[in-house]
């Protein structure tokens, strides 16, 4: 069973590498999903439960500004919560990045808004979107955590099917290009102390592996956008 689990991760890192070729450089320091190295490290990863339903939710946002959106489609999809009926899809239809915004979900952040300055969202009102679907969610502020207590609260969500942690950080800490950003962590490899964030820019940079503490650096940031709070991580679950 391992075996075929090990040959369907490096077949979708070699369909994944092809795609890489017309994404953005990566820096110095990550570790490419694409590549043999980031998908035997998917395999051998002590946690990457959360991998697999995440994987087959994934989601592409749909413009620059909807890393948010883009990450709640694929939770809420992940986490089996309620889909939206339509007479398309027989009452089975899934989350997208517009049909996520109920009226409770508007009441918190307008769709609208999130197309102009500042542009996105704030990794509170990202938390208050996710928490209009009435489900458990924690919004941790990088300020009030710390990288062992980020570790272990996301080895623990990562190893179990009911729990997603979510990472808002800005790239340009991890020498990426630039701003805030929004994406699911899919697995945790204790080897080489790295998360796999499962990002939702395809088009822009593939899946990569990044050092736990060079993660927190990136969310222990500061977002002007949310009155000078640092970014942080969100727990959520049903």
């Amino acid at each position: 069973m391992k075996r075929l689990v090990f040959v369907a991760v490096v077949t979708m890192a070699a369909g994944l590498s092809s795609a890489q070729a017309e994404t953005l450089p990566l820096p110095d320091g990550v570790i490419s999903l694409a590549t043999p190295q980031g998908a035997a490290m998917l395999f051998g990863a002590e946690a990457n439960t959360d991998y697999f339903p995440l994987s087959i939710h994934f989601t592409t946002q749909d413009n620059p500004a909807y890393c948010g959106p883009a990450t709640i489609a694929m939770v809420l999809n992940a986490l089996n919560v309620p889909r939206p009926a339509s007479d398309m899809t027989l009452g089975l239809g899934m989350f997208d990045q517009n049909n996520i915004f109920t009226t409770a979900a508007e009441a918190v952040k307008p769709a609208s808004s999130i197309v102009n300055p500042p542009y996105g969202m704030t990794i509170d009102e990202f938390g208050g979107v996710l928490a209009a679907h009435n489900l458990e969610v924690e919004v941790v502020h990088a300020a009030d955590s710390d990288l062992e207590t980020f570790r272990k609260t996301a080895i623990a969500q990562l190893e179990d099917n009911d729990h997603f942690i979510l990472v808002n950080y800005l790239r340009k800490s991890i020498g990426q290009e630039s701003g805030g950003h929004i994406s699911p962590l899919g697995a945790y490899d204790q080897d080489t102390d790295r998360f796999l964030i499962l990002d939702v820019t395809r088009y822009k940079y593939p899946p990569i592996w990044v050092e736990a503490a060079a993660l927190f650096d990136a969310m222990n940031t500061t977002d002007s956008a949310n009155g000078g709070k640092t970014r942080g991580y969100v727990s959520v679950s049903r």
